[in-house]
């Protein structure tokens, strides 16, 4: 049997073991694709033989077919079989020529024609699976052209933002001048089309000539940059749109130095981040926020790696913070704008860049040489969002006055910016774990020492279980108990709350010294270990008094409305679930076990080291501190380290119970949000193999390692700890 119970034992804990490592090789799996580097790998060239080099490209969603755009006209070509596709596509009309496209953005591109006029093409890639094989079908839809400049002055550097209500248009209309373009498109009931077009101009008091242009903000905003390394900011709000020749328009300096010329504009995703590309290839971020007075302001966000040579050609990514900047040279960077990094550097095209493009899933990037080939490139970066810096740092989001910490994975539009900083949901579980044993540890040690040293053996045959059975009440229960009913409570008694401590304190003092002030012949009545008779009802007496009193302690020193005090006094907000309920619930979770470790620890001092202190004229309480407590002190040490584990773990509790909300405040009266609550909440709608899905695994990872550190350090701590008290 001994032989049978050593093996079931080992092989128990050899399971455990091996369970956990399971479980450590896991998390570490899913995280690991997190820190897996970027790449790229080209496929076949595709020859297009254009008449001259492409302004253009652009791709279906699948890459399998590309439209170029050129001086001659558009063409498609196949980029699975290498060759053209027949489409009938229309001549430029009038005889002009293309002199500018724009890229090929919501199934649109806009063409500037050698007199003037700007050319609205839509295109379109239709997908259809005969016999269970995909096939792209590419075809367009040429509009009729608009007059953008006069005297037929070819529209180059032309620009545009499709709106819902219909398409904003930008091109320079001289050295210093701006022509916009706006185009509304009605669909009557019964199937007729009416275009509403109206044109401004504005002139801009500029340095530099205008070099570059982009819109933003919803189409709201063109931000014209110039050969000097100015930005000039035009209004096209149609009800305001900020336009004429006595408009002074907002000019700012973008670039590094005064005449270091910008030669790239775009804007990422949703408007908000503009990007500056430099003839000297210099790449910066900016945010354009309005100050109280409504003066514009421009702000340099994050500067990213470099080129060498000019920056020819800046694309966002439709579908993220991500984008590429292109030279003439043929060197492409990804880079992604909410963290500054810079993800990629491709020698996309040898023999000179004349266009780029990214796909629409972010997966690819076609680039055009001055050749007449299409060189296709495969692009894996799946999760651009991750950077320890965007993880554990501050960062500038769009929208935000400053540089800040915040998790919110989630939003409600298409280009929602995420943010996926783990450091508050690592201080609002460092918070809740703080304040749960602070409420729990003095509690939990000062009822173990009492009842292993000073309470009759009577009276702890009752109290310990009934300590023990507070274990098996489910988090969840306490969680449901603490958000409904506890912190409704709380909200109405902090002012009693806060007397609390000093009156019962008080009182039980008072009571001390009356008791002691009673005849011996009195007090022997008395059984050694049965204060807790007199002391409870002291105690019961002093919390109703302290809530009794709080009313009125509010109305006189709080002026009468201690939530109002507390934001006008302090500057301190008051949430109903807060960490006060949090600490109060979790340590009630918590107390049952550090309570029952320290007991036993207590208890198990041999019982010759209290006799001979007792028998040198050591007081009971003596007895206590100076030999008892050293003596079980590994014991108390490990007690109160696996009540901090089971704190930084708790989900349920910290979910029901707090507002969920990931905000660093210290204060006791503002929730927070945990690693393990948010992990509950956000995994089982995170998509599979995601970044959030990812990080969210790196949280569970950082939660296994604090655990994992804090208990190693523990045992080290009791392993010094029994060493140095074993002689005792």
């Amino acid at each position: 049997m001994d032989r049978w119970s050593r093996r079931l034992v080992s092989f128990g804990g050899a399971a455990v073991i091996v369970a956990i490592l399971a479980i450590l090789v896991v998390i570490v799996s899913e995280v690991a694709p997190l820190f897996v580097p970027a790449r790229a790998t080209r496929s076949a060239l595709v020859r297009v033989s254009p008449s001259s080099a492409p302004l253009t490209v652009g791709t279906d969603e699948y890459r399998e077919t590309a439209c170029v755009v050129g001086e001659g006209g558009i063409s498609f070509h196949s980029l699975v079989e290498n060759q053209p596709i027949d489409v009938n596509v229309p001549l430029p009309p009038d005889g002009a020529r293309i002199v500018s496209a724009t890229p090929v953005r919501e199934g649109a591109v806009f063409l500037g024609l050698s007199d003037g006029r700007i050319w609205p093409v839509d295109l379109r890639f239709e997908v259809s699976f005969p016999q269970g094989k995909r096939v792209i079908t590419p075809g367009l839809t040429a509009k009729d052209p608009e007059s953008l400049l006069p005297d037929r002055i070819p529209v180059k550097n032309v620009a545009f933002f499709a709106t819902e209500d219909g398409p904003v248009v930008a091109a320079p209309g001289g050295p210093r001048k701006v022509a916009l373009l706006r185009m509304r498109e009605k669909r009557s009931l019964i199937g007729g089309v009416t275009r509403d077009v109206r044109r401004y101009e504005a002139s801009l008091a500029t340095e530099g000539t205008i070099s570059a242009l982009a819109l933003g903000n919803a189409g709201r905003m063109v931000l014209a940059g110039t050969t000097a390394g100015e930005l000039a900011l035009v209004g096209v709000d149609e009800e305001d749109p900020r336009t004429g020749p006595d408009v002074k328009y907002p000019v700012f300096q973008a670039t590094a130095r005064r005449g270091l010329g910008i030669s790239a504009l775009g804007f990422l995703l949703g408007g908000e981040t503009l990007v500056v590309g430099d003839i000297e290839g210099g790449v910066a971020t900016f945010q354009i926020p309005t100050e109280a007075g409504g003066t514009p302001r421009l702000e340099r966000i994050h500067t990213f790696s470099g080129h060498r040579a000019p920056i020819h050609q800046i694309e966002e990514s439709r579908r993220d913070k991500g984008f590429i900047t292109a030279d003439p040279t043929g060197l492409v960077h990804l880079h992604y704008g909410t963290n500054g990094e810079t993800w990629l550097a491709i020698q996309a095209a040898t023999t000179g860049l004349a266009a780029v493009t990214l796909s629409h899933r972010g997966d690819g990037l076609l680039a055009a040489d001055c050749e007449g080939q299409l060189l296709p490139w495969r692009i894996v970066n799946p999760h651009p969002e991750f950077s320890l810096a965007a993880i554990f740092g501050r960062i500038r989001y769009e929208g935000y006055p400053r540089e800040e910490f915040v998790w919110q994975s989630t939003g409600g539009t298409d280009d929602f910016e995420s943010k996926l900083s783990l450091t508050p949901l690592i201080y609002g579980t460092l918070k809740g774990t703080f304040y749960a044993l602070l409420f729990a540890v003095p509690m939990a040690l000062l009822a173990a020492l009492y009842a292993s040293q000073f309470l009759h053996p009577t009276f702890k045959s009752t109290f310990k279980p009934a300590v023990e059975i507070m274990a098996a009440l489910p988090s969840v229960v306490l969680g449901f108990i603490a958000g409904l009913w506890l912190a409704p409570m709380v909200e109405k008694i902090v002012p009693g709350l806060v007397l609390a401590l000093p009156i019962v304190l008080g009182l039980v003092l008072l009571a001390a010294y009356g008791w002691s002030r009673m005849p011996r012949t009195f007090r022997r009545r008395l059984k050694p270990g049965a204060e807790i008779l007199i002391l409870g009802p002291v105690l019961v007496c002093g919390i109703w008094l302290a809530l009794a009193l709080g009313p009125t302690f509010e109305a006189a020193l709080l002026a009468g409305d201690y939530r109002a005090w507390l934001y006008e006094a302090v500057g301190l907000t008051f949430d109903q679930r807060n960490s006060l309920v949090v600490g109060l619930a979790m340590g009630f979770a918590v107390i049952p076990i550090i309570f029952t470790i320290a007991e036993d620890s207590l208890s198990n001092v041999p019982q010759h080291l209290a006799a001979g202190s007792l028998a040198l004229g050591a007081t009971r309480w003596q007895t206590a501190m100076g030999v008892i407590l050293p003596t079980a002190s590994p014991g108390i040490f490990s007690a109160v380290m696996i009540g901090f584990g089971r704190a930084v773990g708790e989900t349920m509790i910290v979910l029901m119970a707090t507002g969920n909300t990931p905000v660093m405040e210290f204060s006791v009266f503002n929730g927070f949000r945990a690693l393990s609550a948010n992990i509950a909440v956000e995994l089982p709608e995170a998509p599979e193999g995601g970044t959030l899905y990812r990080i969210l695994f790196l949280a569970a990872l950082f939660l296994f390692v604090l655990t994992f550190v804090l208990n190693t350090a523990a045992e080290l701590v009791r392993l010094r700890l029994r060493k140095r008290y074993r002689y005792l």
